[in-house]
């Protein structure tokens, strides 16, 4: 049975729920066992990207990644300790000197309470749900620039060599600093990670034809790791170097309650830090959970999110935690390992601990290469080619928000990402409210009131304006331009009367009603009567508050009306009343107060 057959037939339980079927525990537990098997490693790895030693990113992969999957809101997000966290946690400890390593661990469980602090602060707020905001074409965009990052950051391991730079390079360069070292690339690596990867394919598509339970990844793991100790590749003892470079044997330790210590001054440098990586973490988590929600269907609270991601951070900062996110790779392999429920992050944690208390040791066997090539499939199957050749086509405004975000975590950082990806939107979508479109309608002989064509003549009589979009501070130079060009029309053909149709303006401020003001006071010092249609309930609040009757009268206003009355035909009506009252000829048209028109 495949995981979206598990998650329709069998809804996942609500909360503590008692009714917990036997094959959803069961699907929620052989995820967590693959998603265990990857978190090992990857959280000795992160903790040492940060600085500190590798036992705290192991507790984090055991007290933040169970905390999170019980209050959590995401059925498979998977939170822990994260590369983009480590990066800034990194920064963020830079203050504190080299040998002061138990000081930058204190500082560093201090700075996972403040972290914590403002997640639950944002999430008491209901802030969180301003996530909803953010484009799918960004999280998209997020989801493919962190996915190649991954795929970077496993080159050195797959090609059995040390990874060159430092932290402080860009993430490019150091790929080419690794690619051409002098260092020759280890074969045997490489044929350890080339079979995992081969492996994890073919064993992926036997799972899909024969229904099997998804642990592929996880015996892929077992099976190539054992290769490689039958080979005599990872036998390692004193002053004997393995084949193949291994990740670090597991401490048989369990986190124990600790209260941090607190320096006044280290409030003070780290606030700012703290701040950022909050942000940092709730967008990076919020970001995966939205991209699986996409492709499961799946309702996602966000304040519930973020008070899972701050509840997370503040308990492990007591229990000897580095601060953590939603982990984009351990999010990937658990809802490809066909995860149901959120308590696939239990199982997770709950086998972490075990792992380190018995079979730490063992970890010492695993070859890098191995893992590196798993990660690299989990990654890749990230990258949706199907979705992203969709939003390319489908817009080319959402095109480009996915590839100015893919290009920000690519060329930036993904800490950055999404921030850049949200700051576009907003500009592009402010630059594109800002645009009033304006059309001319006319009255036909048949009195039929329809936008004007080229063919038909410019007007000669009543000027009548459509005028939509956002009328916003953004939008008031728009708005202006149009409203003194059709002063000047009005003024070259000899026309007194103008039809301003408000029915499809929106959002008003000060800023455009000024502007209308203006307008309205420039016209009747130019001897023209302007009549406004279709005037929405909260524009005409405004006019009011302003006071713009003392330009206009009270007649001139034709508030918007149920659909059957229709505000315009009575404003275009009055109009020609008005011009009949002051001259005989109408041009053609003649159009007494009771005639009827018809508006399309």
């Amino acid at each position: 049975m495949t995981e979206q057959t598990i998650a329709i037939d069998e809804p996942p339980p609500t909360g503590f729920a008692w009714a917990y079927p036997w094959r959803t525990a069961r699907a929620d537990f052989l995820a967590g066992l693959t998603v265990a098997a990857i978190s090992l490693p990857q959280s000795i790895a992160y903790a040492l990207i940060a600085g500190v030693d590798p036992r705290f990113g192991l507790y984090s992969a055991i007290v933040f990644t169970a905390v999170t999957g019980v209050l959590g809101s995401s059925r498979h997000l998977i939170n822990g300790p994260t590369g983009a966290v480590s990066l800034v946690v990194f920064s963020a400890l830079a203050f504190i000197e080299p040998e002061a390593r138990l000081d930058a661990y204190e500082a560093m469980f201090l700075l996972a309470v403040l972290i914590g602090i403002v997640q639950i602060g944002i999430a008491v707020l209901k802030l969180g749900d301003l996530t909803r905001y953010i484009s799918e074409s960004v999280v998209t965009g997020f989801i493919t620039g962190a996915a190649f990052l991954t795929i970077i950051g496993q080159v050195a391991n797959a090609l059995g060599v040390k990874a060159q730079g430092t932290g402080h390079q860009h993430v490019l360069s150091r790929l080419w600093l690794t690619l051409t070292q002098t260092a020759p690339f280890n074969l045997k690596a490489i044929a350890i990670s080339g079979s995992a990867i081969a492996l994890a394919l073919l064993s992926r598509q036997l799972v899909r034809r024969y229904k099997l339970p998804q642990l592929d990844m996880f015996f892929v793991l077992i099976l190539v790791s054992l290769a490689a100790w039958l080979a005599g590749w990872s036998e390692h003892a004193p002053g004997v170097k393995p084949g193949v470079p291994l990740i670090e044997a597991v401490p048989a330790s369990l986190p124990q309650p600790h209260i941090p210590k607190i320096k006044w001054h280290w409030l003070l440098d780290m606030s700012s830090s703290a701040f950022s990586i909050a942000l940092l973490g709730l967008l990076e988590a919020l970001a995966i959970a939205k991209a699986i929600a996409l492709k499961t269907r799946q309702p996602l609270d966000y304040n519930r999110q973020c008070l899972a991601e701050g509840v997370g951070n503040l308990t492990g900062g007591f229990f000897q935690c580095m601060p953590g996110a939603g982990s984009l790779s351990r999010t990937a392999i658990n809802h490809q390992a066909g995860a149901v429920t959120r308590f696939s992050g239990l199982f997770t944690a709950g086998i972490v601990a075990v792992v380190v208390l018995t079979l730490g040791p063992l970890t010492a066997y695993v070859p890098k290469a191995a893992l590196a090539g798993l990660l690299v499939v989990a990654a890749s199957r990230l990258i949706d080619v199907a979705r992203l050749r969709y939003i390319v086509r489908g817009s080319r405004y959402d095109a480009a928000l996915l590839l100015v975000t893919a290009f920000a975590a690519l060329a930036i950082g993904v800490e950055f990402a999404i921030m850049i990806g949200v700051a576009f939107s907003v500009l592009w979508y402010v630059g594109r409210a800002s645009k009033l479109k304006v059309a001319e309608l006319v009255v036909t002989p048949e009195r039929v009131v329809r936008e004007r064509l080229p063919a038909d003549p410019p007007a000669r009589d009543v000027l009548i304006l459509d005028l939509e979009g956002e009328i916003f501070f953004g939008a008031a130079p728009e708005l202006e331009r149009h409203l003194n060009e059709a002063m000047a029309h009005a003024g070259r053909r000899d026309i007194l009367h103008i039809v301003l149709r408000l029915k499809r303006v929106r959002n008003s401020d000060v800023v455009a009603i000024e502007v209308l003001e203006k307008f309205l006071d420039d016209a009747r010092l130019a001897g023209l009567t302007v009549l406004l249609a279709g005037v929405r309930p909260d524009l005409l609040a405004a006019i009011h508050r302003v006071d713009i009757l003392r330009h206009l009268p009270e007649e001139a206003i034709f508030p918007e009306e149920d659909e059957e009355y229709s505000a315009t035909l009575k404003a275009i009506r009055k109009a020609y009343s008005l011009l009949q009252a002051r001259q005989k000829n109408t041009g053609g048209i003649e159009a007494p107060a009771s005639g009827n028109y018809y508006l399309v």
